[in-house]
């Protein structure tokens, strides 16, 4: 999430009511997280398993529980509740817009677009041109959809990550600001649900057809030409590159790459990151004639036991 201007570190240790370790003015133009952060954004980090790579990454302001060495050409935020003061920043610079109509006065629909009646379109919507959007689909604030896009009935775009700290009291929510982007000639099935980034976008790139009943997580970037079929859930921060194909019932677990043109067959786990260009079958996931091979060789070795 990139902020309206340009602020200091000096203005964002106010607004949070935080010590600061740096310049007071030193630029601050974003807040993200870890895996989309880039140079002038602010990332939090609360866990000291993550003290590292969060000093190390890309982001030039660490919002951090602990005082530590501040690295050359950085700045520092010293909270004491770094997660709590990240959603400060989330509802400060995108609080939510309540709905006063249907199609929002503020999006913008693009020509031979046909929006279908009780679709709900939300603030600062974008949808292109020659699309269709059927009836009871949701799209939330701040979505961006491509040309000669379709989205089928009961279609949900934008809700909240699945993210949440675990309290003594119970779970704490990390408030989504990030977005939806959809890109030309993509089509979403029926009773499909896509989460916004939490801090970035949750990606459909150009030419790729989602199934009904599909789930994508929060920041998760599906690449161009792949093809997802019903009922498969993947997770957040997950990228599935070009021409990639999941059947069924697939699941993921987070965090994960997917190479270009790999096959996933239905109703496996993908449980790591995996190379492109084979076929993959089971959970833990393997490349398929391994196991399919593996479940002879068990099968076989049954029918021994029983003689």
């Amino acid at each position: 999430m990139k902020f309206p201007r340009k602020y200091s570190l000096a203005e964002i240790a106010e607004l949070l009511n935080v010590k600061f370790v740096g310049p007071e003015d030193f630029p601050v133009l974003g807040c993200n997280e870890i895996h989309v952060v880039e140079e002038g954004d602010i990332v939090f980090v609360d866990h000291p398993k993550y003290y590292d790579k969060a000093l190390e990454s890309k982001a030039t302001v660490v919002l951090i529980n602990k005082k530590v060495k501040c690295p050359v050409g950085k700045a520092l935020l010293i909270s004491e509740d770094p997660f709590t003061d990240f959603n400060k920043l989330s509802k400060h610079f995108n609080s939510f817009k309540k709905a006063t109509a249907a199609i929002a006065d503020s999006a913008v629909i693009g020509k031979n677009t046909v929006i279908q009646p009780n679709a709900f379109i939300g603030n600062n919507v974008v949808i292109g041109d020659n699309c269709l959007i059927h009836s009871n689909v949701s799209i939330y604030d701040n979505c961006k959809i491509g040309n000669n896009v379709t989205i089928h009935a009961g279609s949900i775009l934008g809700a909240d990550a699945f993210y949440y700290k675990k309290r003594p009291e119970g779970y704490d929510k990390l408030i989504s600001s990030g977005s939806v982007i959809i890109e030309d000639n993509v089509d979403i099935g029926a009773l499909c649900t896509i989460d916004r980034g939490v801090s970035g976008n949750t990606t459909i790139k150009k030419g790729s057809k989602i199934d009904n009943q599909v789930q994508i997580g929060h920041d998760t970037v599906i690449g161009e030409n792949c093809l997802i079929a019903s009922q498969t859930g993947v997770a957040g921060c997950v990228i599935v590159e070009d021409e990639v194909t999941l059947w069924g019932q697939v699941g993921t677990n987070s965090g994960i790459t997917i190479g270009k043109k790999a096959v996933v067959l239905g109703q496996s786990g993908v449980t790591k990151s995996i190379s492109g260009g084979k076929t993959y079958f089971g959970t833990p996931i393997e490349e398929s004639r391994i196991k399919l091979k593996e479940l002879a060789g068990i099968k076989q070795l049954l029918k021994t036991q029983k003689k």
